[in-house]
């Protein structure tokens, strides 16, 4: 559909604004009003009163080929290409988490030898699949604690005493679309951030720059020096499959500022296909079908993220997303604060203020023990089961059970602690099997992975949940379909490697490439769009007339371009048709926005509700002369005219946009997220 461009509701560019002084005349002030929409995204009018004076020719006098300008080719030609490094590359994984970070990699000469790094600066030795997303700064000795200006040293996972302050959960202000959970402070983030003269993305920058050194370090320790000097090192990163896409641009951002590479040179991944990728291929070839639906459950430590996938091909594996990406903020952490607030509960606000404030050390015994005994290794076989947690130098308390400087906790105080979070869970896997059935799919496994995901409890309620056959339901007539949608027993499935099975996967895909053929989107994506103005569709308060086209317009209608839902692959991008026209002599360099939705129903007109991915801005001079059509109005103002698409391509986590004109790929666009 070929289109004008507008957005009314957003600034024009400077291209706008000059082609409608230099093409119409307003006759009242309403028309003026309503000008700035006339170069819209709209779909041509059929019969307009302009004439085309020529169709073919350089618009400056000259002639020009379409062969002036080179078209971007899919091959890479540069020497830094994979078939160029004579020992081959490293693939480097991270997975950037709200609690835990964790970096894998592999040499692509061996590439069953994928290594975690388990070591970490401030470890004392102890070794860690993963390493705490958490950073400060300190100020240098002799400046003063609060001089934002003050050179500062960063300390960042393993290195901080218990009642050191450091910046948590930073990654979750990345996305300003998602809700932050309870316990995590915008106040309390940003006054700590203007305290050290940070921004959040100076953080998440300076903690994934310590993350890159600390990785380079060790593998050249691995390697050796003289390997790492000719080997390319490639990384791919993990992002949560909830995220917009804003917040997966600043993701990118922040790693090419930590080193990690350039935009073109990075790639990014959702975590629960990082998941997918890793656990399809180890359970691969025994206990997979071609047909078979798996739901992958990315059970971490701030968030939860969901994929299905139905596998479509085995040799080699191929998959496509098989339900819309859900997720959640239910993450472990959760269990961590409804401790707290158990403790507090237990023995008494005032005790617990005291030891907050003035027993840093006795707080933090009982939340790491928590932590790293009780919420992982709870499981409710044993009916007498007890666990005391260590809070010395608390008075005893009959009544609050504590005793000795131990807190005493039954079975039923922790299942009250953690049961609500892992039904949460369930609910949300429960989503995924159902809109799987609603479609007539067959759901063979469930996969968990992550921190949370290698809970033992959560495991066995899980299964309880779906690995159980219930009564069919009554019906008359039944048939081989409700009984198989209905009463299926679903596997629920532990791979070894739970809480690295995102690195490991993102390391997968480094080396080996996409194995998901198609997705589906989570939201609508559209732009919007001035049309010929129809009584019987739009609003009559909404119309304006335009000079240019003598015609009776409305603007800000919305075209969905990819609804909430579709399937898409890769090589099948999506195309946003315009039509764009130019007075001679003004700059081809032209705006255009991309809106989505994530309701289920997209509205048919913009709203301040929508969501603003980008704005994409693109540079027609790089499209031969002769593809512009030179018109006159029939009141002799002459315009040139150009046909074009921009392209948009969606990737596991992310999205790119080129421009073509007749089918021929000209140049990449710049988007600019918000």
């Amino acid at each position: 559909m070929n289109s004008f461009a507008s957005s009314s509701h957003l600034p024009h560019s400077t291209s706008h604004h000059q082609l409608n002084a230099a093409l119409e005349t307003p006759s009242s002030a309403y028309q003026q009003q309503h000008l700035q929409q006339t170069n819209t995204r709209s779909p041509k009018p059929p019969t307009l009163p302009i004439r085309a004076i020529r169709s073919n020719g350089n618009l400056n006098g000259g002639s020009s080929t379409r062969g002036s300008v080179s078209p971007v080719t899919d091959k890479a030609t540069t020497p830094d290409g994979p078939e160029a490094a004579e020992d081959g590359k490293i693939i480097v994984g991270v997975d950037f988490g709200t609690t835990y970070s964790g970096v894998a990699a592999v040499y692509s000469g061996t590439p069953d030898e994928i290594e975690v790094i388990k070591s970490w600066p401030g470890g004392n030795g102890i070794t860690s699949d993963k390493v705490p997303t958490e950073i400060g700064y300190t100020t240098a000795p002799g400046s003063s604690p609060d001089d934002p200006f003050a050179p500062k040293t960063i300390k960042w996972g393993f290195q901080f005493k218990p009642d050191e302050p450091r910046l948590r959960c930073i990654k979750l202000f990345l996305d300003h679309n998602q809700k932050l959970p309870h316990f995590v402070s915008p106040l309390e983030t940003a006054a700590q951030l203007q305290k050290c003269g940070k921004t959040v993305m100076d953080a998440v920058s300076d903690y994934l720059t310590a993350l890159y050194g600390h990785t380079m370090e060790t593998l050249t320790r691995r390697y050796g020096e003289s390997f790492m000097a000719r080997t390319k090192v490639e990384f791919v990163l993990t992002v949560p499959a909830v995220w917009s896409d804003s917040a997966k641009n600043a993701t990118l951002m922040a790693a090419e500022r930590a080193g990690m590479g350039s935009r073109e040179g990075l790639k990014l991944i959702s975590e629960p296909e990082a998941a997918a990728v890793y656990t399809l291929k180890a359970i691969q070839p025994n206990h997979l079908s071609i047909g078979d639906n798996f739901i992958v459950c990315d059970a971490g430590g701030g968030t939860v993220d969901l994929i299905a996938y139905k596998v479509v091909a085995l040799g080699p594996l191929k998959v496509e997303e098989s339900a819309v990406g859900t997720g959640g903020l239910c993450g472990s952490a959760f269990l961590n604060y409804r401790f707290e607030d158990h403790v507090k509960t237990r023995i008494g606000e005032a005790i617990y203020k005291n030891m907050r404030e003035n027993k840093a050390k006795t707080w933090n015994m009982g939340l790491k023990y928590f932590e790293e005994f009780v919420k992982r290794n709870f499981n409710d076989d044993e009916e007498d089961q007890e666990m005391n947690v260590p809070f010395p130098g608390l008075p005893d308390n009959e009544e609050a059970g504590l005793d000795c400087g131990f807190l005493t906790m039954n079975k039923a105080q922790v299942k009250s602690i953690v049961d609500p979070v892992v039904q949460e869970v369930i609910d949300l896997v429960e989503g995924q099997v159902d809109c799987i059935r609603e479609r007539g799919g067959l759901v063979s496994g469930i996969i968990l992975v992550g921190g949370f995901g290698q809970s033992n409890y959560m495991y066995k309620q899980m299964k309880a949940h779906f690995n159980t056959e219930g009564p069919p339901p009554y019906t008359s007539n039944p048939t081989h379909a409700v009984l198989s949608h209905q009463t299926q027993a679903i596997e629920v499935m532990h791979p070894m490697y739970a809480w690295t099975a995102v690195v490991r996967g993102a390391v997968i895909r480094g080396l080996e490439g996409d194995l998901v053929i198609s997705r589906r989107a989570r939201m609508h994506y559209g732009t919007s769009y001035a049309t010929i103005f129809d009584e019987t569709k739009h609003p009559l308060k909404d119309r304006y007339w335009s000079p240019l086209w003598e015609r009776w317009m409305v603007a800000d209608r919305m075209h969905w371009h990819w609804p909430k839902g579709a399937e898409i692959t890769e090589s099948k991008p999506i195309s946003f048709h315009y039509t764009r026209n130019f007075r001679p002599g003004q700059s081809l360099v032209v705006e255009d926005d991309l809106f989505a939705c994530v309701d289920d129903d997209a509205p048919d007109a913009y709203s301040k509700d929508l969501i603003h991915v980008c704005t994409l801005t693109t540079d027609l001079s790089v499209v031969p002369k002769s593809l512009f059509t030179r018109l006159t109005t029939t009141k002799g103002y002459e315009f040139d005219n150009l046909d074009f698409s921009l392209d948009m391509r969606v990737h596991s986590a992310g999205l790119d946009f080129s421009l073509k004109v007749d089918g021929v790929e000209y140049a990449a666009v710049q988007a600019k997220f918000h």
